[in-house]
């Protein structure tokens, strides 16, 4: 087992965590926008405390990602533009290896706003998607999954990690934290065997 968890144990001492909760997901008119994106720093297998940054989106929410979030329009019309925060976004990005249990839909939305409202490019950014890479492990334990990978939620489950959601709702910053815990559970592991 410990070598399907290699990409795991090999893990740097210090990086961060990434989630978005947007407005949907991409369809004919383009990415969705960013509702909320949440950052948890893990350092030195310490995880350490989420931050989440509340965004007004450039497009609608849709019904079923209010569902996802519980985030209205009307709430998230009150929100600070991306260009208005992204200096603080990127302090923490800029030379730092990035975690994303779904690297391939938040990282292209992450991107996408970066040239959509022409603001600074981030340097130096590594980025390890956490469901790609258990995809070896959920075979290996029967875990359920997509063609994307194994869930958060049937990582949490098969794992026993805490579930930090309450009532199901999604928050970029819980799911961040739900994603460190996750990640350094199948650390631990890998380094156990």
């Amino acid at each position: 087992m410990n070598d399907i968890l290699l990409p795991f144990t090999n893990l740097p001492d210090a990086y961060i965590v990434l989630d978005t909760e947007t407005t949907g997901l991409l369809d004919e008119i383009g990415p969705p926008g960013i509702v909320t994106l949440g950052l948890t720093p893990v350092d030195n297998h310490k995880i350490l405390n989420s931050i989440e940054f509340k965004l007004k989106p450039y497009r609608s929410i849709n019904d079923e990602a209010q569902r996802v979030h519980g985030i209205s329009n009307t709430e998230a019309s009150t929100f600070d533009d991306i260009s208005i925060k992204w200096p603080e976004i990127k302090g923490y990005l800029n030379n730092n290896y990035v975690v994303i249990h779904n690297a391939s839909f938040d990282w292209p939305i992450i991107e996408f706003h970066i040239q959509k409202f022409d603001l600074d490019p981030l340097s130096n950014v590594s980025i390890f998607c956490s469901q790609k890479s258990a995809i070896p492990f959920a075979k290996e334990n029967n875990i359920p999954m997509s063609s994307r990978g194994p869930s958060l939620d049937a990582l949490t489950e098969y794992l026993n990690t805490s579930s930090l959601r309450v009532n199901g709702i999604h928050g970029a910053a819980i799911d961040t934290k739900q994603t460190a815990l996750v990640v350094e559970a199948l650390r631990k592991l890998g380094e156990n065997k």
